[in-house]
């Protein structure tokens, strides 16, 4: 088979992260078909080296320019692509040579932001959506969660999506932290003290607000024990200067010297953070899949997240879940979290287990028997008509 995978949409740590990982997973085992990663020279640098079956072709236009439009079709059909794979959901349509299949991350982009737009363009964008989807060879959900939530909004059969989970990134694999590593960070962010962690995009659906406020609560029960004074919060995610009302937030709930903001880091040091905190909260409103608490189950860190969307299924048993809507239940678990040492001991080792679970390499492997299914059947299944949809997108 010849492969194509269409990466200008790879951007940040979601489905750049994502991409990188499932195109080197396939290199690692895959030696037999040909792969074809179109996009600019700057993104095909961050995946290395790779096989002599993997090439690289330049198209530097956005995947919504008309210009990048014709120039990946050219590609396609000048190479002979037996099938694409994008690995994000999109919404405009494409009339492609050859079958695609697509990843589906989530679809907040059709729920709290979609109100952020007119009512004709999100009727506009989400009638595109089904299209692209229906039109798709397949849909590759991310997580039985997102399945769930491509199923009921876009009403696709489910036999149309297939779930191939995330895993995390081998680079938080790497063991513990040394006594360098613990130097580096207090000598560069000044950090020797105990503290919470949280790490990710700063959005609404975060819940920050609630953290800080949770935070607070903590702070007065653990004052009244006499235990933890020094504990602080750590946020690393967006700069702070974007979102004004975690500031107010902070002030408000009198934090103001227990809480920072730090921006982003890279990953090695990320890693670092993960390692050293004492808890890691995580209680989103809502996740496609939600890797950060893998992240820090692979450092033997203790989680505190959401019992909704996907994180139930991807931490399973290996974290203490809460409603995220409720700030004094997250607190309450963040107390038990830090003061039960059983309790933290049982989690670090089931953390331990279940970050085993997910693996890229097992993840590119069912993809690349989804890929050979596909070219099979030359990407024919069965989709119903979009009537449904339509009926659907008027009540939208």
């Amino acid at each position: 088979m010849k492969i194509a995978l269409d990466i200008r949409g790879s951007t940040g740590f979601g489905i750049g992260t994502y991409t990188r990982n499932i195109v080197r997973a396939l290199a690692q085992f895959d030696q037999t078909n040909s792969y074809v990663l179109i996009g600019s020279p700057v993104k095909l640098q961050e995946f290395g080296p790779l096989p002599a079956n993997f090439k690289s072709i330049t198209l530097v236009e956005p995947d919504t320019s008309f210009k990048g439009f014709v120039g990946c079709r050219s590609i396609l059909k000048r190479l002979r692509c037996d099938l694409l794979h994008i690995p994000h959901l999109y919404w405009l349509p494409r009339n492609l040579p050859c079958p695609y299949v697509l990843t589906a991350h989530d679809v907040l982009e059709h729920m709290d932001r979609a109100h952020q737009r007119s009512r004709p363009k999100r009727l506009t964008q989400y009638f595109l959506t089904c299209r692209v989807l229906r039109k798709a060879a397949r849909v590759l959900a991310v997580s039985r969660f997102t399945k769930g939530e491509v199923e009921k909004l876009f009403k696709l059969p489910a036999e149309h999506i297939e779930v191939i989970h995330n895993a995390i990134d081998e680079r938080f694999l790497r063991g513990h932290t040394t006594q360098n590593d613990r130097q580096f960070i207090a000598e560069r962010y000044l950090v020797n003290y105990p503290f919470l962690l949280y790490a990710g995009s700063i959005s609404p659906h975060k819940n920050l607000v609630r953290i800080i406020e949770a935070f607070s609560a903590l702070k007065g029960e653990l004052e009244k024990a006499g235990k933890y004074p020094d504990l602080k919060l750590i946020i690393i995610g967006d700069e702070l200067s974007k979102h004004p009302d975690l500031r107010r937030t902070v002030i408000r709930s009198g934090v103001q010297n227990d809480v920072r903001f730090l921006g982003f880091v890279p990953v090695e040091v990320l890693r670092i953070f993960y390692d050293l905190a004492k808890v890691f909260v995580f209680p989103s409103l809502y996740e496609g899949f939600g890797l950060q608490p893998l992240e820090a189950m692979a450092h033997g860190t203790p989680v505190v997240t959401s019992n909704l969307s996907s994180l139930p299924e991807v931490v399973g048993n290996a974290a203490v879940l809460v409603n995220p809507e409720n700030v004094f239940e997250i607190m309450r678990a963040l107390h038990r979290v830090l003061l039960d040492q059983p309790l933290r001991n049982k989690l670090k080792e089931a953390g331990y287990q279940q970050v085993q679970k997910f693996s890229w390499v097992k993840s590119a492997r069912h993809l690349l028997d989804v890929y050979e299914d596909v070219v099979r059947c030359k990407g024919k299944i069965n989709v119903p008509s979009s009537e449904e949809a339509v009926e659907r997108a008027a009540n939208f």
